[in-house]
């Protein structure tokens, strides 16, 4: 998979195309913005699967992007303009657990873009809580859930 993380859209697509026969998803990077029909020259801030990766012809290529000018977020679905209603409490973050191997650091989510504090033991965790799949760079998303390593977990 190339490196399209900074590229306009219109480019990161025809660079796709002879690579993969899928149709590319794309998504807005922020989870409150709406994605314009035209988004030829909106920026690529994520992608799935991550660059270096292999890339067979049926996979599955998600590109997160924002609309010229705004710059990326930390995180995929991150809110560029959160609620400041007046009594609304930010939902609480979920505790981070330990990481496998009991050497007693966390997991905060992949190492390939996800992370946020928010993190599932399992994938039935995850689709309990309404979570599931998780793509990565999403909150949540951990390399140990993505057993396929297509960047999706709990997808199965």
């Amino acid at each position: 998979m190339p490196s399209l993380i900074g590229q306009r859209y219109a480019a990161a697509e025809a660079a796709l195309k002879p690579l993969v026969t899928t149709p590319v998803e794309v998504r807005a990077a922020y989870s409150d913005v709406k994605l314009a029909a035209d988004r030829s020259q909106w920026t690529v801030c994520f992608q799935t699967p991550a660059a270096g990766s292999a890339l067979p012809p049926t996979t599955a290529v998600e590109l997160s992007v924002t609309a010229p000018g705004t710059p990326c977020p930390a995180q995929a679905g991150a809110a560029l303009h959160p609620s400041k209603a007046p009594g609304r409490t930010p939902a609480p973050k979920s505790t981070p657990t330990p990481a496998p191997g009991g050497n007693g650091g966390t997991t905060t989510g992949g190492t390939t873009g996800g992370g946020g504090s928010v993190t599932y033991k399992s994938c039935a965790e995850a689709k309990a809580a309404g979570a599931a799949p998780i793509r990565r760079g999403q909150p949540g998303y951990s390399k140990n859930l993505d057993r396929d390593n297509d960047g999706i977990a709990c997808d199965k």
